[in-house]
C-alpha cells in the first residue's frame, strides 16, 4: 500500500467506511445509500453528490472497481487493496473501542 492511500484513507471518513463495507457484495450507488440507511437505522444518509464523488475517487485510487452496468447503473465491488484498507480501519476502530472500555 503506498503512502498516498495511507494518507487519504487511514483513518477513513464514515462515507469511505460505509462504501467499502457495502461493496463486499457488488452494488451500485443508490443501493449503497439504501444499505447504509438500513445499517444505521436511518441515522446516516449519504447524499448522492457525496456518494458519487467518493465512488469516483475510490475507483481512481484502486479501492473499488467497476464490474458491470445494469439498467444504466454502474455496479462496483471492493478490490483487494480496498479490503486491506478496510481491515486496517476496522482494527483501528476496535482498538479505540477497547481503550474506551478500559477503566481509568
Amino acid at each position: 500500500m503506498n503512502q498516498h492511500i495511507k494518507k487519504v484513507y487511514v483513518p477513513m471518513t464514515e462515507t469511505a467506511f460505509y462504501i467499502l463495507r457495502c461493496l463486499k457484495q457488488p452494488n451500485h450507488g443508490y443501493g449503497i445509500i439504501r444499505t447504509v440507511e438500513k445499517l444505521t437505522d436511518g441515522e446516516i444518509r449519504l447524499a448522492p453528490g457525496t456518494m458519487y464523488g467518493s465512488l469516483s475517487k475510490m475507483e481512481k485510487d484502486g479501492l473499488i472497481q467497476f464490474i458491470r452496468e445494469e439498467d444504466k447503473r454502474k455496479i462496483y465491488q471492493i478490490t483487494d487493496l480496498g479490503s486491506e484498507v478496510l481491515q486496517i480501519e476496522l482494527r483501528r476502530i476496535e482498538r479505540l473501542y477497547r481503550i474506551a472500555q478500559e477503566e481509568m
